[in-house]
């Protein structure tokens, strides 16, 4: 037997000023697509914003059904159509936003999404800047997937 440890790094920002200016865009972009979310069942709206390496920034919002679980987070409405729309481009940052209806609050991407963003990192191979938006306008910075999901599945092709 072999005891193994693993350590996640990650920085955390006092509010999105702190940022450098293009991560505070994507944020700010996070943030606009939240109040588009479609979340009448459970009033809680989340924003995502994916940054491609070529500059652009493809924006996304949780899609909830009445048949649950048949609707979509915002990180994957977001990675979805990044990749559909530029498939050549890889994926640079995300940022997620999250707020009910009095106030933006902690968002961190589930297990699902962890797992796609997962594979678009090793498509790509290249690790992405994942912000967080947390309680009281904190912000956390983690880059590469693994730090979030440090088990995550991978294909044997």
């Amino acid at each position: 037997m072999e005891k193994k440890t693993r350590v996640i790094e990650y920085y955390e920002y006092k509010d999105m000023n702190e940022l450098a200016d293009n991560e505070r865009r994507l944020m700010e972009q996070a943030m606009a697509a939240a109040n588009h979310a479609y979340a009448p069942y459970s009033g809680f709206h989340v924003g995502a914003a994916v940054l491609l390496s070529d500059g652009s920034v493809v924006t996304g919002n949780n899609q909830e059904n009445v048949a649950y679980p048949s609707g979509l987070c915002a990180e994957r409405v977001a990675l979805f159509s990044a990749s559909a729309q530029h498939p050549d481009q890889h994926i640079v940052a995300l940022a997620v936003v999250g707020h009910n209806q009095e106030q933006y609050c902690e968002a961190s991407p589930c297990g699902a999404c962890r797992q796609v963003m997962a594979e678009y990192e090793r498509r790509h191979g290249q690790k992405m800047t994942v912000l967080c938006y947390l309680e009281g306008g904190r912000i956390r910075r983690i880059t590469g997937v693994e730090s979030l999901l440090p088990f995550n599945f991978e294909a044997q092709l």
